[in-house]
């Protein structure tokens, strides 16, 4: 009996916690509920309100209320992947204001709201992989600042605003693969703000362009800036500001100032268009310091030169005047001789 006693004690202690639905394993020491390959289609009620994380992939979910996470506040770590997702409401995550960790690749997601991730204060890591994604918004919401790592890789981006990735200051890591990126002037602001992030030891997988044709398969960091010379003049100051990242071309495969506002309506090859390309300062700083230190190793090698002519000029005058003087004062013994010996 006592036996017994214990088994059930540990079951109810490690799989099947009060409040937990039937189909899922709820563990009360790692706070965990795992409801993954149960066949849900929503996200399931009767929830632990204690648990961190949430494992809900390889499921059928298609939608998810606006009230689904009410019971679970304290979430930290939501796995939605493999689902059936197609959109996802506003302020759908509004509960989890403890939220850090979002997976939801490998569902059925065309766009993304604004705002859809609003009040998420201590998310860190958002990945949005593996979608069908055609547009990101110009934010996530409010209070998204702390995302460090996000993942847009395997979708159909073919732009991604500028504004949305500065409003994400500590982003550390942001991966772009497979996606049919247009790398024309609608990814002019994108392509100075990843020279900016790489600079700053941010980590990348890089965008590979996908069209015009003549730039398909090509590096957006090596398109050259004259092939962006007919974008519109609203970026021309964005150029100015990042100048000093042009001679920089991806150090790392792992490893754009405003946002182009009236892109879609500008020509879609950027054709090319006779424009300087900016000095890089970086080489305009190393260039002066050079000529400096030429110049002044000329200057010294002049003033070598002229204090060795003083001194020679010196030390000739002396001479002569310590010489010659006398010889010339007294005359020499040729000059003293009467003019008629040299008849005799």
């Amino acid at each position: 009996t006592g036996n017994w006693l214990l088994v059930l004690s540990v079951i109810l202690l490690t799989y099947a916690a009060h409040g937990c639905p039937d189909k899922c394993l709820c563990y009360t020491a790692s706070k965990t509920a795992d409801c993954k390959n149960r066949g849900f289609t929503e996200i399931p009620a009767h929830l632990p309100p204690e648990i961190q994380i949430l494992q809900l992939q390889n499921n059928r979910i298609w939608r998810i209320n606006q009230n689904a996470f009410t019971g679970t506040p304290l979430l930290k770590i939501l796995d939605l992947s493999n689902n059936s997702l197609s959109s996802l409401a506003p302020g759908a995550f509004q509960k989890l204001r403890y939220l850090q960790v979002l997976n939801l690749t490998r569902n059925l997601i065309h766009y993304i709201e604004n705002k859809t991730f609003s009040f998420l204060p201590h998310l860190k890591e958002l990945d949005l992989s593996s979608n069908s994604i055609i547009r990101l918004p110009e934010t996530f919401g409010n209070s998204t600042g702390n995302i460090t790592l996000l993942s847009v890789k395997h979708n159909k981006l073919q732009k991604m605003e500028r504004v949305l990735l500065e409003s994400l200051p500590n982003l550390k890591v942001v991966l772009f693969k497979d996606n049919p990126w247009q790398c024309n002037c609608n990814v002019f602001g994108l392509k100075l703000w990843l020279e900016s992030f790489l600079y700053r030891g941010g980590i990348s997988d890089g965008i590979i362009c996908s069209t015009p044709g003549i730039r398909k398969g090509k590096d957006l960091l090596k398109v050259p800036y004259e092939l962006f010379g007919a974008c519109p003049l609203t970026t021309a100051h964005v150029h100015l500001t990042s100048i000093h990242h042009h001679s920089f071309e991806h150090r790392s495969s792992l490893k754009h100032a405003h946002h182009i506002e009236h892109g879609e309506s500008s020509r879609p090859n950027c054709e090319p268009k006779p424009k300087p390309r900016p000095v890089s300062l970086r080489h305009a700083i190393a260039t002066v310091v050079i000529t400096g230190v030429v110049c002044g190793i000329v200057c010294l090698m002049m003033l070598a030169a002229a204090v060795y002519g003083c001194a020679y000029a010196a030390i000739t005058a002396k001479y002569h005047r310590e010489h010659l003087a006398p010889v010339r004062q007294h005359g020499t013994p040729e000059e003293k001789e009467p003019f008629d010996s040299s008849l005799a």
